[in-house]
Order: structure tokens, then C-alpha cells, then sequence
């Protein structure tokens, strides 16, 4: 089983405790969340494929240098995925961008999925998942599900929240999928809010929905 990797770091737990007040407006809100998935995209992507290239510097001819060459498919989860895709795409030269949409229950917290433009094949592709908060983990696990099923060779998960119940009801479904948070927090409330948390990211991010 994949270990949960906590990017435990002074910079990020200073974001992190801007982006938990409730007193943050939106602008700030909107780029601490892509900050914050910067540095994680970092750590998540060390092992990312590249191939040698020569190159002239300004001062020698005939330098060698490495360029990447893996075409990275990022999928956020509608809507608050959205919030990170630019800053992972500003990260990472070579990606193509998937859009997976979830509508959660509020009396049972399932999801059903109501937008899925996967790939058919992915087949030795590697995915990054994005998806804000992980609160219960069901709608982790139904993406995961898609992409386990049309053959996706690395799964990364991207969650700058995830709570401890969450978590565990994730690992139990995908032991193999790396996952990258910023934060662990400890449990959830009646409706299936992590706590502290932050609130409702996609709220947060871009408006309540009419």
C-alpha cells in the first residue's frame, strides 16, 4: 500500500493557515490553492520521464541537459478540481487536461457522475487526480475506479485536504494510487464536511451555485 505523502512544510503551513479563515476573500483563496498545487505537483512528479538533449549555452557549445518528455493527463474533479489544473499545467511542460464531473447526494453522500470525458485507453499513461478536499473519499474512489478501469499505468491523487476517515475508506479501494496532502484532519461533521477543513472549496473558489 501507498503511503499518504504530507507536504509538511513551513511554506506550505503558512498558506494553509490563510486558506483555512473563513475571513479569506476569493482572489487569495483561488491563488493559495494554486500555490499550494504547485508545490505539490513538484514533489508528486520527481521521477516524471525525460530524455538527454544538447544544447549551446550562451558561453559553450555541445552542453548536455535533459528535457521532460512524459505527457502528463491531469483530471480534475468538477468543480473544485478546476481550481488547480493552471498551476500543475504551469509546473509540468507537457500535459492534456480530462474533465471528470461528480454531483454528491447531500443525504447519502454519493456521488453520480455526470460528466466524464476520460480517455478510452490509457494505457501507460500516467494520471494526476486533483481534487481539493478529501472528506469521505467516495468521490476519489469512483474517479480512481474509471481510470483503474481503462488501464491507467500510475495514478496520483493531488488533495490539499483529506481527513483520516477519508483517507482510510480510499486506501481500502486503491492501495496502489499515490496520494499528496498538505493537510490530514481528523475527522468529519453530520454532512460529510472535513474538520477544521476549510468549508466548501468550490463554494470558495468560485461562488455558490445558484
Amino acid at each position: 500500500m501507498n503511503e499518504v505523502r504530507l507536504l509538511d512544510h513551513p511554506v506550505v503551513e503558512h498558506r494553509l493557515a490563510t486558506l483555512r479563515d473563513k475571513r479569506t476573500d476569493r482572489d487569495t483563496f483561488r491563488q493559495l490553492i494554486s500555490e499550494i498545487s504547485r508545490f505539490m505537483a513538484y514533489e508528486a512528479l520527481r521521477d516524471l520521464g525525460t530524455a538527454p538533449v544538447v544544447i549551446d549555452t550562451p558561453v559553450a557549445d555541445g552542453a548536455l541537459a535533459r528535457r521532460v518528455i512524459e505527457n502528463v493527463l491531469v483530471v480534475p474533479i468538477l468543480r473544485a478540481g478546476l481550481g488547480m489544473v493552471q498551476a500543475i499545467q504551469e509546473v509540468v511542460p507537457l500535459t492534456e487536461v480530462a474533465h471528470v464531473g461528480l454531483r454528491r447526494d447531500e443525504e447519502t453522500f454519493h456521488s453520480e457522475v455526470y460528466l466524464n470525458r476520460l480517455p478510452s485507453d490509457l494505457s501507460g499513461r500516467r494520471v494526476i487526480v486533483c481534487d481539493p478536499m478529501l472528506a469521505t473519499g467516495g468521490s476519489l474512489v469512483q474517479v480512481c475506479d474509471l481510470l483503474v478501469a481503462r488501464g491507467a499505468h500510475e495514478v496520483i491523487a493531488l488533495c490539499i485536504i483529506a481527513s483520516v476517515p477519508g483517507i482510510a475508506t480510499f486506501q481500502a479501494s486503491h492501495p496502489l494510487v499515490g496520494l499528496y496532502c498538505a493537510a490530514v484532519d481528523p475527522t468529519l461533521n453530520e454532512v460529510g464536511f472535513i474538520i477544521p477543513g476549510l468549508g466548501d472549496a468550490g463554494d470558495r473558489l468560485f461562488g455558490p451555485p445558484d
